[in-house]
């Protein structure tokens, strides 16, 4: 009897203890603030990192997981620091009766019991501070540790520590050190470098190799010996070790696409940003553009982006260099400035889409008046009759703003819009304006880039994707396949300036298409080109809008733009061939009347006006079921064109959902356009 009631007081006396301390671990649980309070994270499509930022209270504290480090630090850590580890439940027995034992003979703690668990305990909690070594400090700490591991697993518990052990300064963490010790990340850490990080800790301020290298280097060597005991290294390892000399300086974290971190890091504060930059392409243009802002003599920036067509997303951002220097971190990516002619073929693919114009269509090049405006040419020059493709290719001023005349200002604004752009106009300016063909809207690089990328996938726009956290935009058709394979074949086969013959080699071995463009006041130089997989969009100029006299975009944008197509990777540089609805002709004369020439519009409203549907209309139809179409005005017999198509009458069968482009066209060759949403009901 007396044994079972002593058996029912220790089981009570147990679930006494159980309750108690599962209602203490309720009451207080542990506190990961501190953990998770980490520093902002912008990365790389492969996850490796461009740029990070202090936390707010200064720290660099950068997430730290098992999988994040070598295995021989691991090894290292615990074989110095608690060698038990992985058999206690956060307090190690043995250790806590040695320390016992000392603080019995001694009358202070001498030693030791401190394991990984507490370590992580005190990291979570100021307050529980190394220097104090109280018995009730280590009590609360072995409860906390006791605590941590019950919720959580030993990876948790150790990804605390790797992230939240004091490395010196305002380096906390594993990751942060390795970074700023040896400048990379530490999953391939060498025995001396793991033991470095392994001693830091210890008096992250006394052991600071920025500071006392001497003292860095024999902590080190304490933990490699500490590993030789115990196995983890071999002799050979261990005098390679320690005949290597501790760092005796703090490096430069990573500061790569400085820009664009800093714009992603304001919208997502404290986590990991993942981005489709490459850190490679990243780092290669980087250093390409800082070598070419080297020749300017005015110290003018350049900006860049690149794209790969095929994914939509931005590879490569150069918002500009001298990030910390005067207007340095304006993100000129981003910053909309004149564009020039660069606009232009995104003009001439409209009007191409509506069988308004060809290539081979003929336009004068003479001095036209616009109401009280008379265009003229960057040399003050004409050049009389030439073909569309000329015109497009020589960047003839005249023959654009026609072509603008005959597509609509407020149209191509328009389909601006639909591609993703959000063009600035000046004070005043309604989008009626033909100026628009000359730049007098603005748009960013990372706008043209879209526009250019969007003319490489056969007239499907998109804003370029750049956080692999977010759905890439869905891109639009707003252009025919035959018109984009107008603009690409022109524009690959324009001739080269005065010089270049020595630059190129990348047009050796790729077909870029490519189109500059330059501002009113030499304030902004641009160059913008596609191959079969790539997009680049340079911009040269001064943040402030200094002119520089000049200097056009052919002069200094279009060269940065051909060595940075050397320098992304190789690709299929077979032609896209052409679609079937393009029209193949040896002169203007073999072409439809109405495409044969261009010129200035006589009756602006005497061309035809699509009455149903209207611009912007949802309809919804059954499947197979025709949708009829409807135009006033217009000379002779009118053609009506689906996403660039020919339609044989007025009766459209739509093929699926989605929004599509109508356009008619009369005799004459004027034309109007709607883009409509096709709904299933």
């Amino acid at each position: 009897m007396k044994l079972k009631g002593l058996l029912a007081s220790l089981a009570v006396a147990a679930t006494t203890m159980a309750v108690t301390a599962l209602t203490l671990d309720r009451l207080f649980p542990p506190d990961l603030q501190r953990y998770l309070d980490r520093s902002t994270e912008v990365v790389d499509a492969n996850g490796r990192l461009l740029r990070a930022f202090t936390t707010e209270d200064g720290k660099w504290r950068l997430k730290a997981s098992v999988d994040d480090v070598d295995p021989l630090y691991l090894s290292l850590l615990k074989a110095y620091e608690d060698r038990r580890f992985d058999l206690h439940w956060g307090v190690d027995p043995l250790a806590a009766v040695r320390a016992a034992q000392q603080l019995a003979e001694r009358g202070r703690v001498v030693s030791g019991a401190s394991t990984l668990s507490m370590q992580a305990a005190r990291l979570l909690e100021p307050r529980l501070r190394p220097g104090s070594r109280s018995f009730t400090t280590k009590l609360i700490q072995s409860a906390r540790a006791l605590q941590l591991e019950w919720r959580y697993s030993k990876r948790d518990v150790l990804a605390i520590y790797l992230t939240l052990a004091p490395m010196g300064g305002n380096l906390e963490g594993v990751r942060a050190a390795s970074l700023a010790y040896f400048g990379k990340e530490p999953r391939q850490l060498s025995a001396a470098e793991a033991a470095l990080l392994v001693a830091i800790p210890q008096s992250p301020e006394r052991r600071r190799p920025d500071r006392a290298p001497a003292l860095a280097q024999s902590a080190r060597d304490r933990v490699l010996e500490r590993g030789l005991e115990h196995g983890v290294i071999d002799r050979p390892q261990f005098e390679m070790a320690v005949s290597r000399p501790s760092p005796d300086r703090r490096l430069n974290l990573p500061m790569q696409a400085p820009h664009l971190s800093a714009w992603l890091a304001g919208q997502s504060p404290g986590t990991v940003v993942p981005t489709t930059v490459r850190y490679e392409l990243q780092s290669t243009l980087a250093q390409l553009l800082r070598d070419e802002r080297g020749q300017f003599s005015d110290k003018a920036q350049v900006a860049m982006v690149a794209i790969d067509n095929r994914s939509g997303t931005v590879v490569a951002w150069l918002g500009g260099d001298d990030f910390f220097g005067r207007a340095g971190q304006v993100d000129l990516v981003r910053a909309r400035r004149s564009p020039g002619s660069a606009l232009k073929p995104l003009i001439y693919a409209m009007a191409f889409d509506d069988r308004a114009l060809h290539p081979d269509t003929l336009v004068e090049d003479v001095p036209v008046r616009f109401r009280d405006w008379l265009p003229r040419n960057f040399d003050r020059d004409h050049q009389g009759a030439v073909s569309v493709r000329r015109a497009l290719q020589q960047s003839l001023n005249v023959p654009a703003v026609l072509a603008l005349e005959k597509v609509g200002p407020l149209r191509f604004l328009s389909t601006l819009r639909q591609a993703g752009v959000q063009p600035g106009l000046p004070p005043g300016d309604t989008g009626n304006s033909l100026g628009i063909a000359l730049g007098s809207a603005t748009v960013s690089p990372l706008e043209m880039a879209g526009l250019y990328m969007g003319l490489a996938n056969e007239g499907r726009f998109a804003l370029p994707q750049i956080r692999l956290d977010q759905p890439r935009p869905e891109p639009v058709k707003l252009l025919g396949s035959a018109a984009t394979w107008y603009v690409g074949d022109v524009l690959a086969d324009a001739p080269l300036p005065e010089g270049f013959a020595s630059l190129p080699v990348a047009l050796r071995d790729r077909r870029i298409a490519f189109k500059t463009g330059t501002s009113a006041g030499y304030r902004d130089a641009w160059a913008a080109g596609y191959s079969a997989n790539w997009t680049v969009v340079v911009w040269v100029g001064h943040a402030d809008g200094t002119p520089r006299p000049g200097q056009l975009g052919r002069l200094s944008a279009l060269p940065i733009l051909f060595k940075a197509f050397g320098r992304l990777p190789g690709e299929d540089n077979r032609a896209r061939p052409a679609p079937i609805d393009t029209i193949r002709v040896a002169s203007y004369r073999e072409l439809p009347p109405r495409m044969r020439t261009l010129g200035p519009t006589t009756d602006s409203n005497g061309g035809p006006r699509i009455a149903y549907p209207p611009a912007d209309a949802r309809i919804e139809v059954a499947a197979r079921e025709a949708v009829s179409l409807n135009a006033l005005g217009g000379q002779g017999k009118l053609r009506w064109l689906v996403d660039g198509r020919p339609l044989d009458g007025t009766r459209w069968v739509p093929d699926g959902v989605g929004l599509v482009r109508l356009a008619v066209v009369d005799e004459a060759g004027r034309s109007s356009a709607v883009t409509v949403r096709i709904e299933r009901r």
